[in-house]
């Protein structure tokens, strides 16, 4: 491991946070051993003056470290394989809202990035920031057309210092991984690098204001959804401007205001646009959460800040699709399919305690009251158990449980009647539908009808060759088996006990047709010829008899002997 002198008090504070948070309760509720295991006592009193560092210390004390303990925080709230449940809570309430920076400061960055002066670019730019957070604040505007827009601006040197952390953070986490057993069994370097992608597709508007698109093109279909579209423009890397969106939070619609809205329609219509985002589209927004929702004033909902977004691949998206309908029809067998062959299994992984547990927590949420059923929290305790049994969960499950978990705190506040297990079986034949719809596209048609093109053409010349192969003599088959002797044996066995009986009853077919054949020689008064037919006969059927017994019941042995039953 480097030491690189410029971040030297950076490596004391995440050194004094790994020591305080290594040495708490944290460590031993991961059931993982602790890196920083010794026989002294436990670290100085924290601010809940008992002496223990709390899920609460963890929240502030990242939120003091600055904006990229900030946002990993937040990521780290939607992983409950690595962290568990009360500082999963404790993280989601961590706030990014911070002082804003100064208005010279925005002026100065919409100015190079736009290339123009704001009062150019825009009729009305307020100074006052409409929100500020870690990352970036947003500035009410209107363009010169007098289209009422919101500008997000970039924290100026936020991408760099944001660099300069995970420099850092990558060379501890690289240090962990190789010398203890909580960085092991975490793979914590492969989880650091996607929190790094995250945050950096945070950092690029640019692709912010792709998503906004492509989300507004497939949530087309949904009249009641709202996403604010972007002007490109007056949007770059470090700005982005977008349309304005008249409403106001969720949670913080008015008594009066839910008079005149449809919850329920307004809840199955979100939820079903979220099952589609994920299980049809493969892009959804992965951070629904009651402050990124918001209520127009035509009583429509808008989907707001689509900086962090999921993506899922055809496959996944069929996995998915079965383990949510697995999990709403409460099998829990075939849910545990499903996920164990999507994920990677570590040679510790119990089998037999993944399922038992799943089938509990599966179990469990069928007999919850309708107000309490959470997919979204189900999905969360199934990738944490698969953790805990030394199964590694695809990231794709953790983030659409957490996205669920967020959509059905909103679905709740919409209409707190809203039942995500019916929502889910209601439109799983209409997700079936459209995925079947897009994956006839003109493209997979078109590949294959040259797929069949190419069979078609080569097929004359396939069958000439095995023509000639059989007129030649030349054609082979070839069976391998690894129980070929066993076969054959088994074969040889069953001929020979056939071919016996048959001349057994040639025997006797003889010696009957012989009894009636007058001669000299006789036994016992029967023509002698006949009898001895006979006495063959019967001498072979009992030979052939206890032959057949005798061998079966070595054959029995030897098979319980070698532990078949």
């Amino acid at each position: 491991m480097k030491i690189s002198a410029k971040h030297l008090p950076r490596y004391r504070q995440i050194a004094r946070l790994l020591w305080k948070y290594g040495r708490s309760d944290l460590v031993n509720q991961m059931n993982v051993s602790d890196p920083l295991d010794t026989d002294q006592p436990a670290t100085p009193a924290t601010a809940n003056g008992n002496g223990k560092a709390t899920p609460k210390d963890l929240a502030n004390d990242l939120e003091a470290m600055g904006p990229t303990f900030v946002k990993l925080g937040q990521v780290l709230s939607s992983r409950p394989d690595l962290l568990p449940e009360a500082y999963l809570e404790a993280l989601e309430r961590l706030q990014d809202k911070v002082k804003p920076f100064p208005y010279a400061e925005v002026e100065k960055i919409v100015a190079g990035e736009l290339g123009v002066r704001i009062s150019k670019a825009f009729s009305r730019f307020d100074v006052e920031p409409i929100a500020a957070a870690s990352l970036g604040q947003v500035h009410g505007a209107a363009l010169r057309d007098g289209r009422e827009v919101v500008v997000k601006v970039q924290r100026p040197g936020i991408g760099e210092k944001i660099a300069d952390d995970f420099e850092v953070l990558a060379q501890i986490a690289e240090f962990l991984e190789a010398h203890t057993e909580t960085g092991k069994q975490h793979r914590i370097t492969e989880v650091l690098e996607q929190f790094r992608i995250t945050i950096n597709h945070e950092l690029n508007y640019e692709r912010e204001a792709r998503n906004l698109v492509t989300m507004g093109q497939n949530l087309a279909e949904f009249p009641q959804l709202v996403v604010p579209q972007p002007v490109f423009d007056f949007s770059t890397r470090r700005v982005l401007t977008m349309d304005y969106v008249s409403g106001h939070k969720i949670t913080k619609v008015s008594p009066i205001a839910r008079l005149d809205m449809n919850g329920a329609a307004l809840a199955d219509e979100l939820f079903r646009a979220y099952l589609k985002q994920v299980l049809v589209d493969g892009l959804f927004h992965a951070d629904p959460h009651p402050g990124n929702v918001f209520l127009t004033d035509d009583n429509r909902i808008a989907l707001l800040d689509l900086g962090m977004v999921g993506h899922t691949t055809p496959g996944m998206q069929q996995n998915l699709l079965k383990i949510l309908i697995a999990i709403s029809e409460g099998k829990s067998e075939d849910a545990g399919k499903v996920i164990e062959a999507i994920s990677e299994a570590s040679e510790e992984f119990d089998r037999a305690t993944f399922h038992k547990r799943l089938a509990q927590v599966v179990a469990d949420q069928r007999d919850l009251e309708l107000q309490q059923l959470n997919v979204g929290a189900t999905l969360l305790k199934v990738t944490r158990i698969g953790s805990q049994a030394g199964i590694y969960v695809p990231s794709e499950l953790t983030v659409l449980g957490k996205t669920l978990l967020q959509l059905d705190e909103v679905g709740k506040i919409l209409d707190p009647e809203f039942d995500p297990n019916a929502a889910i079986r209601r439109n799983v034949a209409k997700i079936m539908s459209q995925r079947m719809n897009r994956d006839a596209t003109q493209g997979s048609i078109l590949s294959s009808l040259l797929e069949m093109k190419d069979f078609i053409g080569g097929l004359p010349m396939r069958v000439n060759k095995v023509l000639d192969a059989v007129g030649n003599k030349e054609m082979e088959v070839q069976i391998r088996t690894p129980d070929a002797d066993i076969f054959l044996a088994g074969l040889e066995k069953v001929a020979n006990r056939i071919t016996t009986g048959i001349v057994l009853a040639a025997l006797i077919i003889g010696a009957s047709l012989l009894m009636r054949v007058e001669t000299d020689f006789r036994i016992w008064g029967y023509p002698g010829l006949a009898m001895l037919l006979f006495t063959a006969a019967a001498g072979g059927g009992f030979w052939l008899v206890i032959m057949i017994l005798t061998n079966d019941r070595r054959t029995f042995k030897r098979g319980i002997g070698s532990g078949r039953k």
